[in-house]
């Protein structure tokens, strides 16, 4: 077995790992539900102890669930998962004989990795099945997907990329990418708890226009006994800080990609700026991060109205990575593919 080979075994390994740890969190979330509509029914606290406290939606008796058994399960898989990525990617550059960030394959193992990270992290902090659930999901489908569908062989780049230029430009957009996954998940949480305090939820009301969808999907209503995991977590107001100070960062890495990116086209191209797709992508995400982060601390924009901002600059990530490698040529085309 090569050592190319030797890193696609770990980073499958990774991936079964991944899915246990998404199989854990989901459980996990599950046995949450169940936990919280029991209290609610027994208006008494489900107990002590590991979990997180939130104040109801009511404002009433704050609801605290022990960590069970597969939160315990997901943060070992978790762990393992991370690390037989690591090793996995290492493997990938000593294969290659180079910082293993060349082309879309090697920024998928990477971003995950990265992304990964900053889960543990976070939940070391503060754990949230849901946060857990979301980014351990991205994870294996990115991995999966980059097993079967971007993986080339590791070999040797272009010239143009033979520079430390690789290791600092790229690896800033992919620890940028990774942090702001994890940014774009705490968000999504952040909405769901808002419009569960709120008691907000449109299939509560009848719609002028296909009113059987609405009753089809009555019982994934927010604000119904489906979601009452989310009074297990924090409040919509700290799950916003939270979420901002993860953005904040995200900001100031896509900043210094954009000039990291600038300097090394200038030594590459002789021009700091060309309008490549790529280019323009990077900088569409940076502007509407940058729009984000004004409106919350200069206009007052607080709670959906701010996180829609969010969803946007995650899907200009997304895009900026997917559609502008596959389909748009340019002179960052480096898919290898």
């Amino acid at each position: 077995m090569t050592v190319a080979e030797l890193s696609d075994l770990f980073v499958w390994s990774a991936a079964t790992a991944l899915t246990i740890t998404l199989i854990a969190y989901a459980v996990e979330l599950a046995r949450i539900t169940e936990a919280a509509q029991a209290a609610r029914t027994a208006r008494v606290p489900v107990g002590v102890g590991g979990g997180t406290a939130a104040e109801s939606p009511a404002g009433g008796t704050t609801a605290v669930s022990p960590a069970g058994r597969a939160a315990g399960i997901a943060r070992s898989t978790l762990a393992l998962g991370t690390l037989l990525l690591l090793v996995g990617i290492v493997l990938r550059g000593v294969a290659a004989g180079r910082w293993p960030t060349a082309n879309m394959y090697e920024f998928t193992i990477v971003g995950t990795f990265c992304a990964l990270v900053a889960l543990v992290v976070q939940q070391r902090r503060r754990p949230i099945a849901f946060v857990g659930v979301v980014v351990s999901g991205i994870a294996v489908l990115g991995l999966v997907l980059a097993l079967n569908t971007l993986h080339v062989q590791a070999d040797a780049v272009q010239p143009a990329l033979q520079r430390y230029w690789l290791v600092i430009h790229v690896g800033v957009a992919i620890i940028a990418t990774g942090i702001s996954t994890v940014g774009f998940a705490t968000t999504v949480l952040q909405v769901l708890r808002g419009a569960r305090e709120e008691g907000r939820s449109r299939l509560e009301q009848p719609w002028s226009r296909l009113d059987g969808v609405r009753q089809a999907f009555q019982g994934a209503r927010v604000t119904g006994p489906a979601f009452a995991w989310l009074e297990q977590v924090p409040d919509a107001r700290r799950l916003e800080a939270s979420a901002f100070r993860q953005h904040a960062v995200a900001f100031v890495l896509w900043t210094l990609t954009l000039i990291g990116g600038s300097i090394w086209a200038e030594e590459a191209w002789g021009r700091y700026w060309g309008w490549d797709p790529k280019e323009v992508g990077t900088f569409v995400t940076w502007v509407v991060y940058a729009a984000y982060l004004h409106a919350r601390t200069t206009r007052g924009w607080a709670g959906r109205r701010a996180a829609y901002l969010v969803f946007v600059a995650y899907g200009v990530v997304l895009a900026n990575f997917t559609v502008v490698n596959l389909f748009i040529p340019g002179n960052h085309s480096y898919s290898g593919l």
